[in-house]
């Protein structure tokens, strides 16, 4: 009876060591995806930017770089199909995918530290930031189509929120650490040393399956579940057709509308931040690091413990159009008082605000696009919505460039207060229930 009961309790124990059947486990293996995403996305968009801001790098040049470094997230929507429609079923239905993305995103990340002089060298660092930009895309929109085929839906809130509050917290670790390592041993050895970790992070898809009875490794025993087999889509027909569907209901044209909006928003602040507190406010680049690392992680925080939690209170749309009337009205009162902008805790207040909110704001959005993706294309829809975000990402970081050509801070900052009042009018337009029915129909 004993060895009967041992046996029971270990294979009790070995079924919980799949994605699909474990939801702790899930929560930290997406949760060590997220941050190993997160590191390099840290360094190359907010540190990088600010440290070459305090090496009297131009704003043109800079917004140009982050603009080159964000082209691959809008090549998203190319790969998603592929990721959807070939993949190793005996292994998975994307964590193949997670394990070679996160190999190139070890080396290309790498490679970043042994760029020459790269204050000098602009174009030796779009190019390798770009190859780290393609690699983390990949790894992104794997492990966004692993969560949209594995977590339930009545769980998809809280874990959006888990998800990413680690992204956040990987981005903003990073931008803090890397950047003291920067000034403290040198370029290449920060980012050979933030390169190690994401390679450490790497175990986690290595030795984690998504379903029972998938095999580890290509050499090793196991076979296809059946419901990755009923879930794949086997004809490039089929997955076109089954898009084409799913997009063309109205409640995807209005999310994806209200993404691309608000997605040029980050774009423009992303690259606005470094710029106006480093040159404009005379700060190092350590200085905005520090703030911008303290307002993420506590966003990152708040996040995960109460971003979930918020969102099955008040509803996505709700949460959604609360917390774009704040960032809207704190734009407004930042633009028009230029004589704060002197008072550091002035200006800390608004990037901690700013980020908490905005962080809140995208675990909604985010949970709004997972409900509203089909599991039969979950990485090619979920990341149609994602891809509209980066290509208004890019738009924003460009457009900052022309901004500050031609307009004073105050006046750019008014001009972003207007993305938020134009998205809100596409986000409360989204009808999850009729859209969901409409699916079951197809």
């Amino acid at each position: 009876m004993q060895q009967i009961s041992v046996s029971s309790e270990l294979t009790e124990l070995k079924h919980k060591s799949y994605l699909s059947e474990n939801t702790i486990l899930r929560y930290l293996a997406f949760s060590a995806l997220y941050i190993s995403e997160g590191i390099p996305i840290g360094i190359t968009l907010f540190a990088i930017p600010a440290w070459l801001a305090m090496n009297n790098t131009s704003p043109i040049a800079i917004s140009s770089y982050i603009a080159i470094i964000t082209l691959p997230w809008t090549f998203k929507m190319i790969l998603a199909p592929i990721i959807d429609r070939y993949t190793l079923l005996s292994l998975g239905r994307k964590r193949p995918w997670i394990i070679i993305s996160q190999l190139g995103l070890i080396i290309s990340f790498l490679a970043i530290g042994f760029v020459e002089n790269p204050t000098s060298n602009l174009t030796g660092l779009m190019i390798v930031g770009f190859m780290t930009s393609f690699f983390g895309a990949t790894q992104d929109i794997a492990i966004d189509g692993m969560a949209v085929d594995i977590i339930p839906e009545h769980q998809q809130a809280r874990a959006n929120g888990v998800m990413w509050g680690s992204r956040i917290i990987g981005q903003s670790l990073s931008l803090l650490i890397g950047t003291s390592l920067i000034n403290i041993v040198g370029f290449t050895n920060a980012i050979s040393s933030l390169a190690l970790v994401v390679a450490i992070l790497i175990l986690v898809p290595i030795c984690i399956r998504e379903r029972p009875g998938e095999k580890l490794m290509p050499w090793t025993k196991g076979k296809a579940s059946e419901i990755s087999k009923n879930a794949q889509l086997s004809h490039w027909s089929d997955l076109l057709k089954s898009l084409f569907k799913v997009i063309t209901l109205p409640s995807s044209i209005f999310l994806g509308t209200g993404i691309f909006i608000t997605g040029t928003l980050s774009g423009i602040m992303t690259a606005f931040l470094p710029i106006f507190t480093v040159q404009e406010l005379k700060w190092t680049n350590t200085d905005f690091s520090h703030v911008y690392s303290a307002a993420t992680l506590v966003g990152g925080c708040f996040g995960m413990l109460i971003g979930g939690f918020l969102i099955d209170l008040l509803g996505t749309k709700k949460m959604i159009t609360i917390l774009l009337t704040l960032v809207m009205f704190l734009l407004i009162i930042l633009g028009l008082s230029p004589n704060s902008w002197q008072n550091t805790t002035i200006i800390y207040g608004f990037v901690i605000l700013y980020y908490l909110i905005i962080t809140f704001f995208e675990i909604a959005v985010f949970a709004s696009a997972m409900k509203l993706s089909w599991i039969k294309i979950s990485a090619t829809q979920f990341t149609l919505y994602m891809t509209l975000n980066n290509i208004g990402y890019a738009l924003g970081a460009w457009l900052l460039g022309l901004l500050n050509e031609n307009l004073s801070w105050g006046n750019i900052l008014l001009c972003m207060a207007m993305f938020p009042l134009v998205a809100m009018l596409f986000y409360k337009m989204i009808n999850a229930p009729k859209h969901m029915a409409s699916i079951e129909n197809f």
